[in-house]
């Protein structure tokens, strides 16, 4: 009888681990296809507008703000729909299988006035799924006891190795100046339609009012009652705006070494030196568990604000040959930490300050200041400094570069003196 006991515990285990383990398999694959569905289009639709369509570089920028705009009130919508009345696997699923059919369609459009009303509806559908993918990943996780901190970076990395994969697919195939991005994009959406259907159901918090307006304003009301929430989310402004700063300004400020540099490595393979950023990323995203534990959100958010110091700083100084080319590849490098090190560990953080039946409005929220507001923001502020620094169509790209550092060392202080950490004040 003891052995027999002792046989149905292991074999218990061993169910439990395969369990865990499939999971674990689940989600990653909904991160990789996540994150493959937008680098499918996201570096290469810029080529295929301007090569192909014949957009001018004005009607490009307005399809690319699209994601912005669309992030300042799209996932905050989805957010409370998925916390009130569909689940948010669900509603993960409807979105991507609308994103599908318009970009489909996209692929069939030639004038711009068209092609920019498809994709503004393409990201208002597209863009409300990051935030959702993170609360369907944490919902499932949470249901099976996992610590989210330590589990969520491992299944998460997985999205941003679709995202190189995807990219460097459609340039390898010569897809950048085709419609067939859109195509392999809109694939990989039906798959993730119908993919998050088999996922575990995750949990809606019925409402008495019927009011949409009602819950955004109350749960608004309740998430900013937490004084230190509402610094946080201030300071996911700036940082948002701060964010998108190398992915505007990258590569012009690499084309313009092709004048005294024609030969460089970095000039010209600029892509494969810039892509070195998201490949960083695989690797500084594993670090957040161990960091998060081991010096709470506080410390970690801080170390990211100073990479951001160092990925600025490091463009500065930096060109395409000798010891100016080590800099500008410390500055691929170390984007991984700037990135992750606050994009990530704080949605982890809002998904332990926040109580469930507001945590899909929570990540929202946060999608919206990080990926809409901020990098607006963001936007406007660094074209105005580009333009400040450029005499005679010469821009001086040391000077802007030293005013963005400058830019994060002042938020890093800032950050520094007025949050505190979770130990010294109250969750909601």
């Amino acid at each position: 009888m003891l052995k027999g006991g002792v046989v149905n515990f292991f074999r218990a285990c061993r169910i439990l681990k395969v369990k865990e383990m499939n999971i674990k398999i689940r989600l990653s694959i909904l991160n990789f296809f996540e994150f493959f569905a937008w680098g499918s289009w996201l570096l290469s639709a810029g080529v295929y507008m301007s090569s192909t369509l014949h957009f001018t570089g004005v009607q490009i920028g307005a399809v690319y703000a699209t994601m912005g705009i669309t992030s300042l009130f799209m996932p905050t919508i989805m957010g409370v729909i998925a916390d009130r009345w569909i689940r948010v696997e669900k509603l993960f699923g409807f979105c991507h299988w609308i994103v599908a059919c318009l970009l489909f369609f996209l692929t069939q459009v030639k004038d711009f006035k068209t092609f920019y009303t498809i994709m503004f509806l393409v990201n208002s559908f597209y863009m409300p799924t990051m935030a959702l993918n993170y609360s369907v990943s944490y919902s499932v996780l949470s249901k099976l006891k996992f610590d989210i901190v330590k589990t969520f970076p491992s299944i998460r990395v997985w999205g941003t190795i679709g995202f190189i994969i995807a990219a460097w697919g459609i340039d390898l195939m010569n897809w950048s100046t085709s419609e067939y991005q859109f195509y392999a994009a809109s694939i990989a959406s039906i798959f993730l339609g119908v993919y998050a259907f088999t996922l575990p159901k995750s949990t809606v918090m019925k409402s008495e009012s019927n009011s949409f307006w009602q819950i955004f304003a109350s749960q608004v009301v309740l998430i900013f009652k937490n004084s230190q929430l509402r610094i946080f989310f201030i300071f996911s402004i700036l940082m948002g705006s701060v964010l998108q700063i190398t992915n505007i300004w990258g590569v012009p400020f690499l084309n313009d070494f092709a004048l005294n540099y024609p030969d460089s490595f970095a000039v010209r393979h600029s892509v494969f030196v810039l892509s070195l950023s998201q490949i960083s990323e695989t690797i500084f995203i594993l670090a957040i568990p161990f960091f998060y534990k081991k010096f709470g959100i506080k410390v970690v958010i801080l170390i990211s604000m100073l990479a951001w110091v160092f990925r600025f700083g490091f463009f500065a100084v930096g060109n395409p040959e000798g010891i100016g080319l080590v800099f500008l590849l410390g500055s691929m490098i170390i984007y991984g930490m700037a990135f992750d090190f606050f994009n990530i560990s704080g949605s982890l953080y809002l998904e332990e300050e926040t109580p469930e039946n507001i945590r899909s409005s929570v990540q929202a929220l946060y999608s919206m200041t990080t990926g809409g507001l901020g990098p607006i923001i963001g936007a406007y502020c660094s074209g105005y400094i580009v333009d400040f620094f450029t005499k005679q169509a010469v821009k001086d790209w040391s000077l802007i570069w030293f005013v963005f550092a400058g830019y994060a060392l002042v938020i890093a202080l800032c950050f520094a003196i007025v949050f505190r950490s979770s130990k010294q004040t109250n969750k909601i």
